[in-house]
């Protein structure tokens, strides 16, 4: 069997396709598509050097790499290269292959650092070890099944505060990317992000294929919006939390619990059978209010680094 690495064709639904296959495979707590990659493909932020690479076997899709700067950081010279082989070509070569394309790729971009998710396994993270890894922190991947799980009951918004859709917002979403930018700046993380660029967010974020402005849920204060629970939704049964949030000066007071259980229930009404979401281990707000719903942990991952030459 001979593995080749290449680049994806642009705009090639198959190659998108077949990128999405093995990462459904690979990393089935993740939503994932062929229509949304493309998107992202072409919405690629020209200072973040995106490379999306395939790992081929005889013809056939059994690798991918998701490559890039991490552009949005605030200090330059990282990138993140996540490699992904399916369970059934493991052990073939496929991700070395794929990794030292991604790294050449980021050297070459001028990233100084490399960082990659790994699952928390002896295999995964022994791979990772021997390509000069380090392990850093740990995330989880929750699962709720919205065919059994007795979410709490709806409740009404304290006094001053509304709950809207963020179709609501259709006509001037900016408030929502202040909202999501506010928010994400002191997201836990080893990798800093800050939302800058309205446009890019508008068509990577706001028109992503993944988003669903019906179950994304907003609280307002005052008129503003305060907190929020993005949701992602592929098409397929499988509902996503892109992002939950509420701004500084209204956090403790049940504002995430009460945006995310009206996205839930809207989405189970929805016929959404599957709900996904993710939290970094130093999380512990957003990790009470997951358990408190009843997502489990369906796997573990860490972040790895590698510094480069």
């Amino acid at each position: 069997m001979t593995v080749i690495v290449r680049d994806v064709g642009p705009g090639s639904a198959e190659d998108a396709e077949g990128f999405a296959r093995v990462r459904r495979a690979a990393l089935p707590f993740m939503l994932s598509t062929g229509p949304h990659l493309i998107h992202e493909w072409a919405h690629a932020h020209p200072d973040a050097h995106a490379r999306p690479l395939l790992a081929e076997a005889d013809g056939e899709i059994v690798g991918c790499a998701e490559v890039e700067l991490a552009h949005e950081s605030p200090e330059p010279g990282d990138g993140v290269a996540n490699v992904h082989v399916h369970p059934e070509h493991l052990g073939r070569g496929a991700g070395t292959l794929l990794l030292r394309a991604a790294e050449e790729h980021l050297a070459h971009a001028g990233a100084r650092r490399v960082y990659s998710w790994v699952f928390d396994d002896p295999a995964s993270r022994a791979f990772a070890g021997r390509h000069g890894y380090e392990g850093r922190r740990t995330a989880y991947f929750l699962r709720l099944d919205l065919t059994t799980a007795a979410l709490p009951p709806l409740q009404s918004p304290p006094d001053g505060v509304e709950l809207r859709p963020a179709s609501d917002f259709a006509a001037d979403p900016r408030p929502l990317f202040e909202l999501d930018a506010l928010t994400t700046a002191d997201e836990p993380g080893d990798v800093a992000a800050g939302l800058t660029d309205y446009e890019h967010w508008l068509a990577t974020t706001w028109r992503h294929p993944l988003q669903n402005h019906e179950l994304t849920m907003v609280a307002l204060s005052g008129g503003r919006p305060v907190a929020f629970s993005a949701a992602l939704d592929d098409g397929l049964g499988r509902y996503g939390s892109g992002m939950t949030g509420t701004a500084p000066g209204f956090r403790g007071r049940g504002l995430a619990k009460l945006v995310k259980n009206a996205s839930l229930h809207r989405a189970r009404a929805a016929g959404r059978t599957e709900a996904f979401t993710g939290n970094d281990a130093g999380n512990a707000p957003m990790l009470a209010v997951n358990r408190w719903f009843g997502y489990e942990i369906g796997a573990r991952e860490v972040r790895h680094v590698r510094t480069l030459g």
